[in-house]
């Protein structure tokens, strides 16, 4: 059964909402998620709490539901993601199969057209995510 989402107003409902989320894997619900979460509200929303596998479930679900749809907004959302806390220390610990799932998204975005971000712009993200 698929997890019903709406728009978290805090950081304590965004939490619950990624646990649930997290917890059954649903990148479908996460995909909802992300289409409904202003990109800019994300630092403030994550708050504290950005772990490996929310980073992971993040671009998943931006991958496989939201960058072929609206690569403009996937961009976006991974902008904001690395401002987010924690960041650096999460990037850090991920595996060498898990940077490839980010690489995956950067090069769906890179074959996609949005007048959202340039190539440039993108090439310059992926510094953040060091790849």
């Amino acid at each position: 059964e698929k997890l019903s989402v709406l728009e978290p107003s805090n950081a304590y409902d965004f939490g619950q909402i990624i646990n649930a989320v997290n917890a059954t894997k649903d990148k479908a619900a996460c995909a909802d998620l992300l289409t409904i979460t202003d990109p800019k509200k994300l630092p403030v929303l994550l708050s504290n709490k950005l772990e490996g596998e929310i980073l992971l479930i993040f671009i998943q679900s931006l991958e496989h539901y939201v960058a072929g749809k609206d690569p403009g907004l996937a961009y976006q959302h991974l902008f904001y993601l690395s401002k987010a806390e924690r960041f650096k220390v999460v990037l850090a610990l991920l595996s060498k199969n898990e940077k490839e799932e980010v690489q995956k998204l950067f090069d769906l975005l890179s074959e996609s057209q949005s007048n959202q971000y340039s190539l440039e712009d993108l090439e310059s993200l992926k510094k953040l995510y060091e790849l």
